[in-house]
């Protein structure tokens, strides 16, 4: 996988292209030489001070957009059933969708910890790496890159493409071709973006996670209004049919859990955002109170509306209370999901190109992997593989099971990341914590953690068994494209002019290494 031995380095194309920060890029001559030769060059400039590399343009807000943006998928308007029939009752389930909030909000403060005292993009496979190595990161990179990023995505995908037509289509499926194509043009059109401009990108994220957030807070004032008109049947025995099967609230606690995930992808950019030792903490103590709010408030307002039989059999649970609210403006809702899953989309493929992007850095992924655009400043080669991914998926029939195969894999690599914190703590007392909570917060998490890895190891043994397969897959890869550096040297040549053709096509290099930002010097939170 990794080409390093021969390929470029971490300066310019060439012999350091410049380029003129008021003229186009295009109109600039190219001083590459007839040979394509890489040499060490000084970091190649935008302008009289400013070198190529990804810039600090993620603030407080698009931190909230990215954590909220993503966790509020297609999940809590579609299906929320999996919690009420865990639950057997409308209060039991209410207060699981509280205490899932409450779960992933420990979670995010682990992740607060983790991500100021490792202050490097990238995310779990950034802290498995720092605490255990490069073997463990790079199987959780690898089931990253060939399953569960390009899955999510591509299903995140289908599910916009299909509520963008289903309101042309009252009465029956919309056409799965029709629903693929939309679904190609969304994950290209936000692939470009995402090349193009980190602002636009960051922008889009913003809006859409604006847009969803209206959604819910519509369908929140319609149940409010149910309320005061007397629809209140569901609530005069809150917990009546309560389940009290321990299998079955561990299953309802895994449905909404899953509902919550995404809580930790801000850690994904953490280079690139504004003071992260403040926005970082600062964005997770907001998104996780703001959607567990919204989440049991939305969940109330169903039950204004939708009987037992109608919670237990939609597949489009926001979709079925709108038919029945809206009339004729029941279009809205669909719009709303489609609105939803193109903002997850855009904030998924966001991550995910940083996150392979940082394993070229560590050597993990072929090197051009690690290269940003001289004049976007995007990481153009990871965005564009992960988008191109997510369009392969689209082709196959079982995507959906692929992702059912691994989603257990997701849980152990947060658990893993909670290990890496304490066995940090442990072997590296040193480090500067700007935030450290009292050990009761992730040992309490872990738990959980373990909790939600035996109940698929139990319900679903042979998915999850497939899915350690899938990951375990990754052994035999990392000995022969990272370990083994005795290479041929024709591969290696190879790989080098494929890297040098590359570079020149996408117009990208290695961005200068810079020194580890410095970290506040206040004492540690307790």
């Amino acid at each position: 996988m990794s080409a390093r031995n021969g390929t470029a380095n971490n300066a310019a194309l060439n012999n350091g292209v410049h380029h003129r920060s008021t003229t186009s890029l295009h109109n600039e001559p190219t001083d590459v030489p007839a040979n394509g030769s890489i040499k060490n060059a000084d970091p190649v400039k935008k302008g009289d001070d400013e070198t190529v590399e990804l810039k600090k343009n993620i603030g407080l807000f698009t931190s909230i957009g990215i954590i909220v943006g993503t966790i509020i998928g297609s999940g809590i308007f579609l299906t929320p059933r999996g919690v009420y029939e865990g639950s057997g009752s409308v209060g039991l389930s209410l207060i699981i969708w509280i205490v899932c909030g409450l779960i992933s909000l420990l979670g995010a403060m682990c992740y607060a910890e983790l991500g100021t005292t490792i202050p490097k993009s990238g995310g779990d496979y950034t802290y498995i790496l720092e605490a255990f190595g490069p073997l463990l990161a790079f199987l959780q990179l690898w089931v990253n890159l060939i399953v569960i990023r390009p899955t999510a995505q591509a299903i995140m995908a289908l599910t916009f493409g299909y509520y963008m037509v289903q309101p042309l289509y009252p009465d029956c499926e919309p056409p799965a071709g029709v629903v693929k194509i939309l679904a190609a043009i969304c994950i290209s059109v936000l692939t470009m973006i995402n090349v193009l401009s980190v602002k636009a990108a960051t922008k889009i994220q913003d809006i859409f996670t604006t847009a969803k957030i209206l959604a819910l807070t519509i369908l929140i004032v319609t149940g409010i209004v149910q309320i005061v008109k007397g629809e209140t049947e569901n609530f005069e025995e809150p917990f009546k049919s309560s389940s009290n099967n321990p299998s079955q609230i561990s299953l309802a606690l895994y449905s909404g859990l899953f509902s919550y995930s995404g809580w930790n992808f801000l850690n994904f950019v953490t280079e690139e955002l504004k003071n992260p030792f403040r926005n970082l903490p600062l964005a997770i103590y907001i998104s996780l109170p703001l959607v567990t709010i919204l989440y049991v408030l939305a969940n109330a307002a169903y039950f204004t509306t939708l009987s037992e039989f109608e919670m237990m059999t939609s597949n489009a649970v926001a979709v079925t209370f709108g038919n029945k609210i809206f009339g004729i403006m029941a279009w809205i809702i669909p719009v709303f999901v489609a609105l939803s899953t193109f903002g997850g989309v855009n904030g998924m493929l966001f991550t995910s190109g940083r996150l392979f992007y940082v394993g070229g850095r560590e050597g993990h992924l072929p090197e051009i992997l690690a290269m940003i655009h001289v004049q976007k400043c995007t990481p153009l080669p990871a965005i564009l593989f992960t988008g191109i991914m997510s369009l392969v998926m689209l082709i196959s029939d079982d995507v959906f099971a692929l992702i059912n195969y691994v989603s257990f894999v997701q849980w152990i690599s947060i658990g893993f990341s909670i290990v890496a914190l304490l066995y940090l703590r442990y072997t590296k007392p040193e480090l500067d914590r700007p935030i450290k909570f009292n050990l009761i917060i992730p040992v309490t998490f872990l738990i959980f953690v373990i909790f939600l890895l035996i109940v698929p190891m139990v319900a679903v043994p042979k998915e999850t068994g497939i899915g350690l397969l899938i990951t375990c897959s990754g052994i035999p890869v990392y000995y022969l494209g990272v370990v083994w550096k005795s290479k041929p040297k024709g591969f290696l040549k190879f790989m080098e002019h494929l890297t040098r053709q590359a570079q020149k096509i996408l117009w990208v290099i290695k961005p200068e290494d810079k020194p580890e930002e410095s970290k506040p010097s206040s004492k540690a939170a307790k």
